[in-house]
């Protein structure tokens, strides 16, 4: 049986190569012209734990990762029990795990022990049964066996002489095994074309960092947001930037707001703890101005919570979070090229109005690799901040009021640019003020500047119908789920509305969707179901015709449970938070 897809998955403990496996796959394929989508989840410790890894290939572009696999490698059922409740087979789909090691009942119709290790070790590479199963994988899966052996000789290169020659031993002994089993399991069918391009969320959230001009970083590790700090302390000093690792995020979001102050293009990335440490320093930069992009990338909360896996709770800390009234842009993105567009997007805006902007991504489109098409990577760079026109004199007023809000910002050392800041309420020239009007006009002036985001950023993208029956509501990496979906449905009375720009909200073009569905159905990653009730409190949603299905993150959103609530909400049945 031949099929356009197949998706697979491996499980093992740290030191297994359950990860690099799945790496050598998603080149090999990708380098084929091969649509790949590789996502992956591990344990919390800092060395050792569970690791899995899933592998969707297709001759067709992907919007989400596989709901559920044609075939699962299981290199410890102890380290399969984590998991359990994430990884799911196919029906036709094939288990195969390390001989020895008995397999629970009823996870797939095929089962099969297979002496991974055993085959490693007679190949002359006992560290290699990883190796070993991508043999019996591209047997049976069809996967391009040529383009894994060159995958396998890239990633070990740079080993010392004979390493590269025993993996390739462990390959061709795990195809030589696959060829004496009778599994009954479709088989990749496909036409190599012009490679692609393999790039993971935070790795495209660095690259649109360095094209939209940033050119000083601040972070410190946490993850899931770590790579774009190791990505740009490589790259920034290369091209005349420069990085920092602090000794928290406080410091961080402190160093970047310091960095813009004096004209360049600055921005830090952290996951929820870390945002919230910088939730004060988001008032700094709002009353003060300045400019600051803030990459957020979700894991599952509150407190340290799981830090190694997806969700989308931290929507209303990033567009609340902070005393006071504290205007800023919060943009969120899809997958990985959209994590390019959103950064960039991020940027200009933080530019042009002076102001922090959040970029909220999550750890599936962080972490997950997917093939892209390099030539999409391309996304206006707007000018920089608005600087004073004129020679200036004593008369410069940094924070006159205009009609955008948006007034001319000196860097220092600018002649007659001088001018007070900080975190105090101020007068137009930025002297500290506690009167009541000046704080009401200048409250004004930083908010007309959210109305102007609104009208030059309206970013959302509307699927299906103008009227549907059922309108479905997503933001983030539930975009490429909820899309599938609609796929699936195949009804043409669906249809569905992501914003990208969360704050300030499309409201009007939101509203005008939601007015032209029956029913409404918000799907999200969030247990309290925050993106339902930021809704609420920015657009009218029917009473009585608006469903939501929400639910903790930890397990990716799969476009089977979006189907599931969709046809019941079809079907009149109502599905409830």
């Amino acid at each position: 049986m031949l099929s356009q897809q197949v998706a697979l998955a491996i499980v093992g403990s740290g030191g297994d190569g359950a990860v690099a496996a799945g790496e050598i796959v998603a080149i090999a394929c990708g380098g084929l012209g091969l649509h790949v989508m590789k996502t992956e989840a591990y344990g919390p410790q800092i060395r050792g734990g569970e690791s899995s890894c899933t592998v969707r290939v297709s001759t067709t572009p992907l919007r989400a990762q596989a709901g559920a696999v044609d075939a699962l490698v299981v290199f410890s059922w102890d380290d399969f029990a984590r998991f359990s409740d994430e990884l799911a087979v196919a029906g036709g789909g094939i288990v195969l795990h390390e001989e020895g090691d008995s397999a629970p009942e009823g996870l797939a119709r095929t089962t099969i022990a297979v002496p991974f290790a055993k085959l490693a070790k007679e190949a002359g590479a006992p560290q290699s049964k990883n190796i070993a199963a991508l043999g019996v994988l591209s047997a049976l899966l069809g996967l391009p066996a040529d383009a894994i052996r060159a995958a396998v000789k890239q990633r070990f290169a740079k080993k010392k002489a004979g390493v590269v020659e025993t993996n390739l031993r462990a390959f061709d002994a795990g195809e030589a095994f696959a060829a004496q089993l009778a599994a009954d399991i479709e088989k990749l069918s496909y036409t190599p074309g012009p490679a692609h391009l393999l790039m993971s969320g935070n790795e495209a959230c660095a690259v649109a960092a360095i094209d939209a001009g940033c050119r000083f970083f601040a972070g410190y590790p946490i993850t899931p947001s770590s790579e774009i700090l190791h990505f740009l302390a490589e790259w920034l000093p290369r091209i005349g930037g420069s990085s920092l690792q602090t000794e928290d995020e406080l410091a961080a979001i402190g160093a970047v707001i310091g960095a813009s102050f004096a004209g360049v293009k600055s921005m830090t990335a952290t996951s929820g703890p870390g945002l919230s440490l910088m939730a004060e320093m988001l008032g700094l930069a709002s009353i003060a101005e300045i400019p600051a992009v803030i990459v957020n990338v979700q894991r599952g909360g509150p407190s340290t919570g799981i830090p190694t896996k997806s969700e989308q709770s931290d929507l209303l800390h990033a567009v609340y979070a902070s005393h006071g009234d504290t205007p800023r842009a919060v943009i969120a993105c899809s997958d990985v090229a959209d994590a390019y567009h959103a950064t960039v997007d991020a940027f200009n805006i933080a530019e042009e109005f002076q102001v922090p902007v959040i970029v909220l991504s999550d750890q599936l489109v962080a972490q997950r690799k997917e093939t892209i098409d390099a030539g999409s990577l391309e996304h206006e760079v707007r000018e920089r901040r608005l600087a004073p026109q004129h020679e200036l004199d004593e008369n410069y007023r940094r924070y006159a009021a205009g009609d955008d809000g948006v007034s001319p910002m000196t860097i220092p050392g600018m002649p007659g640019g001088m001018y007070q800041t900080n975190g105090l309420e101020h007068d137009e020239r930025g002297r500290p003020s506690a009167m009541w009007g000046v704080h009401e006009r200048m409250n004004g002036k930083r908010y007309r500047k959210m109305e102007a985001i609104a009208r030059a950023y309206p970013l959302y993208r509307c699927y299906g119908p103008s009227r549907a029956r059922l309108g479905i509501l997503c933001w983030g990496s539930a975009e490429g789920v909820v899309c599938e979906a609609l796929d699936r449905i195949g009804d043409v009375s669906v249809a569905a509305f992501v914003p990208r720009m969360l704050a300030p909200l499309p409201a009007a073009e939101l509203q005008a969707f939601v007015d032209a569905c029956d029913e409404i159905l918000i799907v999200e990653l969030s247990f309290s179901a925050q993106f339902h009730r930021y809704l609420r409190t920015e657009i009218d949603l029917p009473r009585g015709r608006t469903h939501v299905h929400a639910r903790s993150g930890g397990k990716p959103l799969t476009a089977e449970e979006v189907v599931d609530a969709a046809t019941r909400v079809l079907a009149g049945e109502e599905v409830l938070v």
